[in-house]
């Protein structure tokens, strides 16, 4: 069973109603017991990076969360649940990341207009299952103020003021800064490849 992991992001139902559309049975949790039970994991997230790490605290998930991810069960991230798989972020550098990967989440420039918000072209890096049928430089949907950085894991760059990291893939571990959900059929395909090959 594919789980959404439910901390109250406002992303949730245009979440639900792509995989609805691609005829995926899916689940929603807000517990502990529903990710333990869960086949492949989708965490969505839009907001503030504080708000939704603490969520996941008094939730009382981020230790089976991570404990999922790390035996190998299927992850992707969306937005901030990508941004989440990092140490921390200049948005709330109290609350620590879940730490997946090195490095810190970052605001862009104080010229730069934010939120970057709108389509923008994708460079892929990588032969990723995830950006399967997706094409070298895909329009995809963006809409967020910080970004992360460029790592080993990285399948996909965008580039907005600065190269940034808008795809990881590793190993059963996949994040998509963008929003396939308001991607379109591009966005549907991505999401159709999280469910079928990864």
């Amino acid at each position: 069973m594919i789980t959404i992991l439910d901390y109250g992001a406002g992303n949730l139902r245009s979440v639900q109603n792509t995989l609805s559309e691609l005829g995926a049975a899916h689940a929603l949790t807000h517990e502990a017991v529903g990710l333990a039970r869960a086949t492949k994991i989708i965490f969505p997230g839009v907001g503030h990076f504080g708000q939704m790490m603490r969520a996941l605290d008094r939730m009382r998930v981020r230790e089976t969360l991570v404990e999922r991810i790390r035996s190998g069960v299927p992850f992707l991230g969306i937005c901030l649940g990508l941004q989440a798989l990092f140490e921390d972020s200049e948005e709330a550098p109290e609350f620590p990341g879940l730490a997946m990967f090195p490095g810190r989440i970052r605001r862009f420039a104080a010229d730069a207009r934010v939120p970057h918000t709108g389509w923008n072209e994708i460079e892929c890096k990588s032969d990723s299952k995830l950006l399967t049928d997706l094409g070298p430089h895909p329009y995809l949907y963006f809409n967020h103020s910080y970004y992360a950085p460029v790592v080993e894991a990285t399948a996909a760059t965008c580039d907005y003021t600065l190269k940034y990291t808008a795809v990881l893939d590793q190993e059963n571990i996949y994040g998509v800064q963008f929003h396939p959900e308001k991607s379109g059929p591009l966005g549907l395909r991505l999401v159709r490849n999280f469910i079928e090959q990864c």
